[in-house]
């Protein structure tokens, strides 16, 4: 907690996000109508209060989860620890039965035992809680409190995991195909590419449909996290009143009258079924076309369109020589449609030689713990359109 404006109460917030992605989580805050944003490696800071948390967990497309940052201090001895974390107003942070849970992270710093740091920082916690609840014991019952203490070249840093589960889990998807792709990752391939609304969006690799669904959730204005719960609803810091109130307006603001075409293919009918079902959990199943083809034999009428897709990679799914047959043939067929771009997310990295053409521009990504890259292949701009 930093300071008192307005009669609200400011937090420093910190937004993480997977490596390459800072600068659209940026621009997604700025969207939003945030100023004074700072980027970092893997994260995203500014101050804000209640609501903006609220808003954060559920707008925010290509972020991985929001923090609070409590505190931050140097702490070179285990007794600087302790004394940095005590001194927290932790009785207004927790309630008595809070179910608190300490991580812990560090690196270049005196203070390299992560079990001692935790173990400390919870001490440090309990005898300040101590001082306002008059028990000597904490059930530890009620809501759920992710306390992260990093130490990092002697600074110790303590977050507050507002989030709970990661924001990639946005509720829809029950099961995955063998080889998923990550929401929040599937959202910045889309915003990274020239796909708008306006021009049909083909996923040839579709897998349980998750490239498609998000693009039908960016095209109707559907809040990503509209469909699941967070772990602040339960805080007395932050309420679900708040998260009530955002979202009754996040509902108001989905466009209805949208209309756009998106489908997704795929030659595994489980992975089709799949698809459909995550779909219709969302309520889109009449909004995307999801069919068992193999992409060779779809027939391609419009003139100009958009491809994203997260193929097999060969090392997951199958044989490399299988992949790669996959990356030639795409190649071979999109040959004959110049007009459409083509994003393709792959660890293979001859891919361009398989495709039989180098990318416009090669983009580092990680697809979960795979390192990746999203080649991106620009057709030309629609006539009195923009791309």
């Amino acid at each position: 907690m930093l300071c008192r404006k307005r009669g609200k109460n400011m937090y420093r917030i910190i937004v993480t996000t997977t490596f390459g992605l800072e600068a659209l989580v940026k621009r997604e805050l700025m969207d939003l109508g945030y100023e004074n944003i700072s980027v970092e490696n893997g994260r995203v800071r500014f101050v804000g209060d209640k609501e903006d948390i609220a808003r954060c967990n559920l707008w925010l497309r290509c972020a991985e989860r929001v923090f609070i940052e409590l505190t931050s201090f140097p702490a070179k001895s285990f007794e600087e620890l302790f004394q940095g974390v005590y001194a927290l107003p932790w009785p207004e942070i927790l309630q008595e039965d809070a179910n608190f849970i300490v991580n812990g992270r560090s690196h270049q710093s005196k203070l390299f035992s992560i079990s001692d740091c935790q173990r400390i920082t919870e001490k440090a916690i309990v005898q300040k809680l101590k001082t306002a609840y008059k028990t000597d014991w904490f059930e530890k019952t009620g809501a759920r409190y992710s306390l992260e203490i990093e130490l990092f070249k002697d600074i110790a840093t303590l977050t507050l995991d507002t989030s709970g589960e990661g924001l990639h889990k946005r509720g829809y998807r029950d099961r995955a195909g063998e080889a998923p792709i990550k929401e929040t990752l599937a959202a910045a391939m889309l915003k990274l590419s020239y796909w708008n609304p306006k021009r049909v969006l083909w996923d040839p690799f579709c897998g349980s449909g998750t490239i498609a669904i998000e693009a039908a959730m960016m095209a109707k204005n559907i809040a990503p996290g509209l469909d699941r719960s967070f772990d602040a609803q339960a805080w007395s810091i932050v309420g679900k009143e708040v998260f009530q109130q955002l979202r009754k307006e996040a509902f108001q603001k989905i466009d209805h009258k949208v209309r756009f075409h998106i489908m997704g293919c795929d030659v595994d009918k489980k992975s089709i079924l799949v698809a459909r079902d995550n779909a219709a959990n969302i309520g889109l199943q009449e909004d995307i076309s999801f069919f068992m083809k193999d992409m060779k034999d779809v027939d391609i009428f419009d003139e100009y369109g958009v491809i994203v897709t997260n193929p097999p990679y060969g090392e997951r799914l199958g044989e490399k020589e299988e992949a790669e047959a996959l990356y030639k043939a795409l190649g071979e067929k999109m040959t004959q449609h110049p007009t459409w771009s083509v994003y393709v997310i792959t660890s293979a990295e001859n891919f361009e030689a398989c495709y039989g053409k180098k990318a416009d521009r090669k983009r580092k990504l990680y697809n979960g713990r795979i390192k990746a890259d999203y080649y991106q292949y620009y057709g030309p701009k629609p006539p009195g359109k923009e791309k």
